[in-house]
């Protein structure tokens, strides 16, 4: 049986090699050490493993989830509160960061100028992501609209994401962005603000699209898309409070009814901690 050193930088719960059955936190099972092939059992893959290329940038720790799902209001149903594992982010990518992303990166630069000093390009899992300034993302994203080089015509969707623990980022806003022109080429573009300022510039203006999603999202995470033409409710009613999707709104709600039985509200359910 492992001594536990060689488990010393891993999240306590996860058990990549050493004690534990393929990675889980019962140190009663017996070690998988020596196992091959089909032998070895599936591993507990939560935790990012470590990249064996030794110039990958280091992944960023955003912060840490506990229990199965990682939610922090209310009691936890899943029978994983026990588990704790770091929320790891892949860090800003150097160059070459391969295929098209390289071009696409110094079009976008020469198109931009001095709005590209603060982007961070982060190519990860053969994704590239563009993270922006706020006050750039206009100017960001006719460019890659406009430009003949990128032509990215068609924003799929715009979403919303709340990480409460990121203090001054609390709020991040994702758009995907599809070029037709050069054969189905993708981007991410990500943007954040704080929870003392929830305000994004809207790129309906430039993408027409974007007008419900960006309605959606004020809807669920309360971002001000600063310009939209309607920015309204588009799935709570207008008189709901808060907004649903944000991880501190309070776990809650009404009982339903199902077929004679009754399910009570989510913070009326039985906790297996």
């Amino acid at each position: 049986m492992s001594d536990g050193k060689d488990v010393e930088k891993v999240p306590e719960g996860v058990y990549p090699k050493g004690e534990g059955l393929g990675g889980t936190a019962n140190k009663g099972f017996p070690s998988t050490a020596g196992l091959t092939g089909d032998q070895r059992p599936v591993q507990y893959t939560n935790v990012r493993p470590q990249s064996e290329d030794t110039d990958a940038p280091e992944p960023t720790v955003v912060g840490k989830r506990k229990g199965m799902f990682g939610a922090t209001q209310g009691g936890d149903t899943s029978g994983y509160g026990g588990l704790r594992s770091p929320i790891l982010f892949p860090g800003e990518s150097e160059r070459p960061y391969g295929g098209y992303f390289d071009a696409l990166v110094d079009h976008l630069a020469e198109a931009t100028g001095p709005a590209m000093e603060g982007v961070t390009v982060v190519a990860d899992r053969g994704e590239l992501t563009l993270y922006v300034e706020r006050d750039q993302l206009l100017t960001v994203m006719s460019a890659l609209r406009d430009d003949p080089r990128l032509r990215f015509e068609m924003c799929m969707s715009v979403s919303g994401v709340h990480f409460p623990q990121e203090t001054g980022r609390e709020l991040h806003v994702a758009y995907h962005l599809l070029s037709i022109t050069h054969g189905s080429r993708r981007l991410r573009v990500e943007v954040t603000a704080p929870d003392a300022d929830p305000h994004v510039p809207s790129v309906v203006g430039i993408y027409p699209a974007a007008d419900w999603h960006e309605r959606e999202t004020w809807d669920m995470f309360g971002i001000v898309f600063d310009g939209h033409p309607a920015l309204t409710r588009i799935l709570m009613p207008d008189d709901w409070p808060g907004h649903p999707q944000r991880k501190d709104y309070p776990l809650g709600g009404i009982p339903v009814e199902y077929k004679g039985g009754t399910v009570p509200p989510p913070d009326q359910r039985r906790s297996y901690t």
